[in-house]
């Protein structure tokens, strides 16, 4: 089972990288520029070929990245999904609309799938046609949603449903709800960098390089 997932710490240099949580080990690192569906396969690639296999893995819910684990069960972590969610409706919506349907995501770590399911199917229900107000345009005369931000809150609930709750359906497998294994990671990473400020890229990279093989990485430029 493994969490996969980018980081960046600076806007060209990032790192792609696949952990094994049971292990507590980061077992692919590679150094990228964007974060691209190729880096995600690039990793499999690699890993499978070191005899490595996928029985499970945790994403952030790119759907192009969930294509190329098609095989294996996913989990979307629901700590991007919050985050997710936060970015359409802030921390504080001040509609009723988005102030339930926040309420509704903030209990994802607390709840089911039947549960869940239930509760932003009402929701989506009750605010059926607030959710169709249109505003017209003055000047062009084209029309537009009026809560478009809502709407796209709802619209990632409803389409990452599938894969909130994987790690429900498979408990032989243990698998995280979060990446918070391989954040912790970045997190500690990132701040030894910022500690290092001073310091030119090639030193941060080194810096990071002597980190992660301390975890038994495979380190890639």
């Amino acid at each position: 089972m493994a969490i996969a997932d980018v980081t960046f710490f600076k806007r060209d240099f990032g790192l792609c990288v696949i952990r094994a949580p049971l292990l507590k080990k980061n077992l692919y690192v590679q150094e990228v520029q964007t974060e691209s569906v190729d880096a995600y396969r690039q990793g499999r690639i690699d890993l499978e070929n070191r005899g490595y296999t996928f029985n499970a893995i945790v994403l952030d819910g790119r759907p192009g990245v969930r294509q190329l684990f098609f095989d294996v069960p996913i989990q979307m972590c629901h700590f991007h999904q919050k985050q997710i969610i936060t970015r359409y409706l802030t921390n504080n919506p001040k509609l009723e609309a988005g102030i339930e349907l926040k309420k509704i995501t903030d209990a994802l770590c607390q709840t089911n799938e039947r549960d869940f399911t239930d509760a932003i199917n009402n929701w989506h229900q009750k605010w059926s046609s607030f959710l169709k107000e249109r505003t017209t345009d003055s000047l062009t005369g084209k029309w537009f949603y009026t809560h478009k931000r809502l709407r796209s809150a709802y619209r990632s609930l409803n389409f990452n449903l599938p894969y909130l709750f994987t790690y429900q359906k498979c408990h032989d497998l243990n698998i995280p709800n979060t990446t918070n294994s391989l954040d912790g990671c970045f997190a500690y990473l990132k701040e030894l960098v910022r500690v290092h400020r001073g310091a030119n890229q090639t030193l941060k990279r080194k810096i990071i390089q002597e980190i992660l093989a301390k975890t038994d990485p495979v380190f890639r430029y």
